[in-house]
């Protein structure tokens, strides 16, 4: 499966799973990817666009942590530089962080993360 296919099937388990968890209604995508225009990119660098920052957020607290990011990789991925900065700061400011290389693993990460308050 591509990146973006792992990620659309964690985003529709979340969707069915949101009966049982109300969190993960919650849980959302930050459009960081994609080829655009260069005026479409330079107007969204002005509006905050920042190279390397997580696929998704879960602005819920446990364990802890004030949330949770997930960086969604296919199999065989690599993490770029950036992303890991920013992976490293996120955790130092609260955060659990974490790479989601699978999405079922990462569901179940997710689940893990949910239930222990």
């Amino acid at each position: 499966m591509s990146e973006s296919q792992e990620q659309q099937a964690l985003i529709q388990w979340a969707e069915i799973l949101s009966g049982q968890y109300p969190e993960l209604k919650l849980m959302y995508h930050i459009p960081n990817e994609g080829k655009r225009s260069p005026v479409t990119g330079a107007r969204m660098k002005c509006e905050g666009l920042k190279k390397g920052v997580p696929d998704l957020c879960l602005p819920v607290a446990r364990k802890g942590y004030h949330g949770l990011y997930i960086e969604m990789k296919a199999k065989g991925g690599k993490v770029t530089t950036e992303q890991g900065e920013w992976l490293k700061a996120l955790g130092n400011q609260g955060y659990l962080t974490l790479v989601g290389w699978d999405w079922v693993k990462t569901a179940e990460e997710i689940k893990k993360y949910l239930e222990e308050k």
